[in-house]
């Protein structure tokens, strides 16, 4: 049998079964979009679409065009009406007029980026990471900081990041050294690499700063802290204080984003943040955390909310661009299949695997980022605040956000090809999202220093399990592992498999689209994978420093591998439970089309690890991908109705090619083809005069 005789025949009895599945279970494919719509709008559904109903003011929406300045100036005017609608004080303390709503404030500061993403981010520097930095590292003394903050009074920037140092925020090299006489700490920026860079507000509109700086008092250097610091006033820089303005970026321009250095600045005692760390007038320094590093970890971990948001932002961009890409693909015409009727973008199979897999993503990522929301607010709320449950989140944090990032640049620039020259137009705002969202995946923590971080957690988790354990339970885990080794090494489960198929793809398919099946596959991988790595690093406990960070090193791409696997397998578990909740008949049946499009199409996107290790016959790796394409031509007819779901008026979408236009516009041209066939005018084509 050929090549393509035999893909014929596969996606036929891929068809044959999932017909028979409809037709047992009697469900009629629909989509009940209101219904769906409440399930994806999520925990803080209310707060969610009041703040999206507030996004549909103009006077919030980015502009093209404008000067550098111009552009600032918008986005500073921006955030005073966003002070004005009262959406800016959920997060703060009850006792400055704020309501302690972590949840809610996430949930209302991701809707910010379907109006002008420069204005979120710009908003998120003031009070995401300035105003909570005093918030989440203070302490109450410190609370009459807040108040100007929250009205705008204050703009401030949030200076961590050294250009010298990026990501390892440890080793930054700025100095606050306590002069116990003065009662004071000077700020001190020893040499250019420690000038603290890439700070929002600190081009052009900051006031004040949260400087992160090593502490030192009394000869002893306590590790970052951090401190309040002013920065300018009505006439510029203060003393001590140098900057320079960043400039043009390649997006997010409406944010003044500069470089700070400190000459000896000198502030009170009381501006330390000292909620984890202090200094008495003597000079001597306390902490209720005795270890440094642990200290450290701790004071990040408090500000792991920009990571949280940013995960929630990312996938309503990416729904955005899906929103507008599938509108057009249903309006589109171009090509004729055998009528004279051009086709439709969305009815090519190649058109829908561009953007209908990603459409399930995004759906996986939309319920995984509610349960991380849910998660952040119980720790924020002190509700679940263990220090488990704050290793638990920022670890989630640290998976999820990597992934929603880089989808939605992907998700973004093919929805940009997807819809051609229109795309790259301005106006139709894929090419501005792509590129206002592109350092996404930089700041807030690079993608890959975090899955690295989520490595190092799942490796530490599986070592858990032999810390305490008896020569007993070692030998017994050894022998297993090399037992499992031997069955797959062998193709023994393979085998397996396809005398289980009996040569039936239905068959594959029917065991492929079990949920237990897709579960067993994804955390095989995930668990295989750390194993593995842990037995190639386990020789490091008995090296020198320099010889173990080598052999790291040597294993630095599979730890990333294996965090992202693991990200990849919560996203699904929460798409899996999502699905549970949905009770409409004709939703669950299209909503289980798109869990199993997301599961198998990362079961495909690794098909090679799952061959090589024995996980799957070549029989069953060939029915991953039928099943898709199959189940692709099946979601085809309601991919209007799952983008419609996500709840995106014309006021969000501000895009003339997903307005309808692109429609009236097809119709014109058929229209005039038929009438003019119609009247015996028509010239008629060289073949048929041949």
């Amino acid at each position: 049998m050929t090549d393509t005789a035999a893909r014929v025949k596969i996606s036929a009895e891929v068809d044959q079964h999932l017909d028979a599945a409809a037709a047992e279970s009697g469900t009629t494919a629909s989509v009940d979009v209101n219904g769906l719509n409440d399930l994806l709008m999520g925990t803080w559904s209310d707060i969610r679409r009041t703040a999206r109903e507030f996004a549909k003011d103009p006077a919030l929406h980015r502009r093209d065009g404008l000067s550098l300045e111009e552009q600032r100036e918008r986005a500073l005017g921006q955030l005073h009406l966003l002070v004005e609608n009262g959406s800016v004080h959920r997060a703060f303390p009850k006792a400055v007029g704020g309501l302690e709503d972590n949840g809610g404030n996430i949930t209302a500061f991701e809707e910010l980026v379907t109006a002008d993403p420069s204005l979120q981010i710009k908003g998120g520097v003031q009070w995401g990471l300035f105003g909570s930095a005093i918030v989440q590292l203070g302490t109450e003394r410190h609370h009459h900081l807040l108040p100007p903050i929250m009205n705008l009074e204050v703009p401030g920037a949030f200076a961590m990041t050294e250009i010298g140092h990026g990501s390892d925020v440890a080793s930054i090299a700025t100095t606050a050294t306590y002069d116990a006489e003065a009662h004071e700490f000077v700020i001190t920026t020893p040499f250019r690499a420690a000038w603290k860079q890439f700070l929002g507000n600190a081009g052009r509109d900051g006031k004040a700063a949260v400087v992160f700086a090593q502490l030192v008092t009394k000869g002893v250097n306590h590790g970052v802290h951090a401190l309040y610091v002013p920065i300018r006033d009505e006439n510029g820089f203060l003393p001590g204080i140098q900057g320079e303005d960043d400039g043009w970026k390649g997006g997010l321009n409406g944010i003044d984003n500069g470089t700070l250095a400190f000459d000896a600045v000198r502030v009170p005692r009381e501006n330390l943040l000292n909620k984890y760390g202090d200094v008495a007038e003597d000079g001597t320094y306390t902490s209720a955390i005795d270890s440094p590093g642990r200290r450290f970890f701790t004071m990040l971990g408090t500000l792991v909310q920009g990571r949280v948001s940013l995960d929630g932002s990312a996938t309503a961009a990416s729904a955005l661009g899906l929103a507008i890409a599938i509108r057009y693909g249903n309006e589109r015409r171009q090509f004729t299949a055998g009528t004279d009727e051009e086709e439709v973008l969305l009815d090519y199979q190649r058109h829908q695997r561009r953007l209908l897999p990603r459409l399930a993503t995004t759906y996986a990522q939309t319920f995984a980022h509610d349960e991380l929301l849910r998660k952040f607010d119980a720790v924020f709320s002190g509700a679940e605040d263990t220090d488990d449950d704050r290793q638990d989140l920022e670890t989630l944090a640290a998976a999820l956000k990597p992934l929603s990032t880089w989808h939605a640049l992907d998700t973004l620039q093919e929805a940009r090809e997807a819809c051609g020259g229109a795309g790259f137009m301005a106006e139709n705002r894929l090419v501005g999202l792509r590129a206002d969202l592109d350092v996404y995946v930089t700041f807030e923590g690079d993608n890959n220093v975090l899955l690295q971080l989520v490595a190092k957690r799942l490796l530490t988790d599986f070592s858990s399990k032999f810390k305490n354990a008896d020569a007993g339970a070692l030998a017994a885990y050894v022998v297993g592992q090399a037992a499992e080794a031997a069955y797959h090494g062998t193709g023994l489960r393979t085998v397996a498999q396809t005398i289980r198929d009996f040569g039936s793809t239905a068959r594959s398919v029917k065991e492929l689209r079990e949920t237990n099946v897709q579960r067993e596959l994804l955390t095989d991988r995930v668990e295989t994978m750390i194993s593995e790595l842990a037995g190639r690093l386990r020789p490091a406990s008995k090296m020198s420093k320099k010889d173990a960070a080598d052999l790291f090193n040597s294993q630095q791409n599979e730890l990333i591998e294996a965090a992202r696997a693991h990200a990849e397998l919560l996203q699904w578990e929460a798409f899996t439970r999502a699905l549970e909740k949905v009770e409409d008949a004709g939703t669950k049946q299209v909503l289980s089309w798109l869990h199993d499009v997301f599961g198998l199409g990362l079961i495909e996107k690794h098909l090679a690890w799952y061959l090589i290790h024995g996980r799957l016959s070549p029989q069953r790796a060939q029915a991953v991908t039928a099943y898709i394409d199959r189940l692709l031509a099946r979601l085809r007819p309601h991919a209007q109705d799952l983008v419609d779901a996500f709840g995106y008026s014309q006021e969000h979408l501000r895009a003339p090619i997903a307005s309808g236009a692109e429609a009236v516009r097809q119709e014109e041209a058929r229209a005039y083809y038929r009438d003019l066939k119609a009247s015996g005018n028509a010239p008629v084509p060289e073949k048929k005069k041949r």
